[in-house]
């Protein structure tokens, strides 16, 4: 996916990154893939090595074959992408561990079965593995969606890839109410959340967990994958309790620092020696008192 260049190679060049090199898989052992190629140049990457998944992130990690480690590894992969970034944490940094992709789809009664079961199944064909959740407030929508699902199959190009996903990870889940619905997505915690619902306010104001929201049936995830402009590299297995995807801010770090005049340091110094002789550490508390006696 060329969107996936984009995704990762702007931002860092938007926060200020001085290098940036870029890494993509070779087709079928031929080539690279034009479009990505083009892609990483025009996003601004200053190298490109044809190489893919964990090799290429050796290769990164570790400065290989004259080119130079790097501090921060990014991007969207399968499970064993995400693996390495796992134990590749540490010796550098990572944006966040990424699994197989997941919608959820939030839907009331008026909500169009056919478009819901479309959305569900575009997200279906990336992996077996790939995660989908309806959440609906009747039986009869839920029934509907899972028959419009089975129907689409049928003449889904995709559909060796999105069958399977469909049915080992499939979940369909019927709300009593609204607060519920809001209850059961926060815990799924899903990669990506559309709402084809008609009360859009009480959903957008409280739903908390997710990686991205699109709102409406009028936005779908692909536009958010491919050309809306939010980034496609978004947590999953549950990790949007806590992260958001990547962004500009991903590769920008806070630096402290600290400044003090000699009566400032005395005052600190006090409080200082106190605290640090509660909690026993002595050593601590002499570099402050040592400071008392020079500065008071």
């Amino acid at each position: 996916m060329f969107g996936s260049a984009q995704m990762s190679i702007i931002p860092a060049r938007v926060a200020g990154v001085k290098h940036i090199m870029a890494c993509t898989p070779p087709t079928k052992g031929k080539g690279p893939y034009p479009a990505t190629i083009n892609a990483i140049q025009k996003a601004g990457a200053d190298s490109v090595y044809i190489l893919g998944g964990v090799p290429a992130l050796a290769l990164m990690a570790f400065g290989l074959d004259g080119a130079p480690a790097v501090d921060m590894v990014c991007g969207a992969g399968n499970r064993f992408v995400a693996e390495a970034k796992r134990q590749l944490f540490g010796r550098c940094g990572i944006d966040l561990l990424a699994g197989p992709t997941e919608i959820l789809i939030i839907a009331d009664d008026r909500a169009d079965a056919a478009l819901v079961g479309c959305d569900l199944l575009g997200q279906a064909e990336h992996d077996p593995n790939s995660g989908g959740c309806l959440i609906c407030f009747s039986e009869d929508f839920g029934r509907r969606v899972l028959a419009e699902v089975e129907r689409q199959l049928q003449t889904l190009p995709t559909r060796d890839v999105a069958s399977l996903s469909w049915r080992d990870h499939a979940i369909v889940y019927l709300a009593e109410d609204a607060a519920e619905a809001v209850r059961l997505s926060d815990d799924y915690a899903p990669e990506h959340l559309e709402l084809h619902v008609s009360d859009r306010n009480y959903f957008v104001e409280n739903l908390r967990n997710y990686g991205s929201l699109f709102i409406g049936e009028e936005t779908t995830v692909a536009y958010g994958d491919k050309t809306i402009g939010t980034n496609h590299i978004l947590p999953t297995s549950r990790s949007a309790r806590y992260t958001g995807g990547l962004w500009v801010g991903k590769f920008l770090k806070t630096c402290t620092y600290q400044y003090m005049t000699r009566a400032a340091s005395v005052e600190t110094a006090e409080v200082t020696d106190r605290q640090c002789l509660l909690e026993g550490m002595q050593a601590h508390a002499i570099t402050a008192r040592v400071r008392i006696d020079r500065y008071a």
